[in-house]
């Protein structure tokens, strides 16, 4: 009898946390400074805080205005983090990294 059995790997596998991604939607309109802005401060925070776990889609409400419904999008540029939940919004050109990282819920606030 053997009163020290160790649990399957299988088990202990099931319990480990899955990697989330990061599903990050920045909605611009069109090239100008503040979108180009907005997009390159936006990969230089995640490049930074999310180690390659994230997916970037940049949507042009320009060329496809029905778009701006779905997320309900009042301002322009906006970031709506799709995933993980809950969904939350930074309207702006994504400058003041400190406000970013609050709103993506990646630094608690002071």
């Amino acid at each position: 009898m053997n009163a020290k059995k160790q649990a399957a790997p299988s088990v202990a596998s099931s319990t480990e946390p899955t990697e989330v991604i990061w599903d990050l939607r920045l909605y611009v309109a069109g090239q100008t400074p503040k979108s180009l802005t907005a997009f390159a401060n936006l990969k230089r925070i995640c490049s930074e805080h999310l180690q390659g776990k994230y997916r970037i889609e940049v949507i042009d409400l320009m060329l496809q205005p029905q778009l701006a419904a779905g997320d309900q999008i009042l301002a322009l540029p906006t970031l709506v983090r799709k995933l993980p939940e809950p969904v939350r919004k930074i309207i702006g050109d994504l400058s003041n990294t400190e406000r970013v990282l609050i709103g993506l819920d990646l630094r608690l606030s002071a």
